[in-house]
């Protein structure tokens, strides 16, 4: 069992575990990003806390049920991050509020008298 955890620790540690810390410090414009930066680690820090916490008690109640139940969210970030997540190879930050305007899903939520200084 302690070799199936460390694969899936060294997957994790490839994949799906640096975008919590590295898309949020991407997207944010330069005006709101120390607080969403912060805003971000701490739910961060939240949810892992209750993770770690409800974990083993999940783990009795669900056994093999458990990883469906994680493999369940994995495919359902995958969707929001391939629907929902804007390309930000090449784009400046100064330029992210216009990235967010021009986006299908997200424009709805800009608004028009916002400007960034370049």
């Amino acid at each position: 069992m302690a070799g199936k955890q460390q694969l899936l620790d060294f997957c994790f540690a490839w994949s799906w575990g640096p975008l919590g810390w590295l898309v949020p410090s991407e997207i944010f414009s330069l005006e709101i990003r120390s607080a969403a930066q912060s805003i971000t680690v701490s739910m961060n820090m939240l949810f892992t806390f209750i993770v770690a916490q409800l974990f083993l008690t999940m783990f009795c109640h669900l056994k093999f049920g458990l990883f469906i139940f994680f493999a369940f969210f994995v495919v359902l970030m995958t969707l929001f991050v391939y629907f929902f997540s804007p390309e930000t190879k090449n784009i400046p930050i100064e330029e992210m509020t216009l990235v967010w305007k021009e986006h299908w899903f997200w424009r709805r939520f800009m608004h028009e008298d916002h400007h960034p200084q370049v």
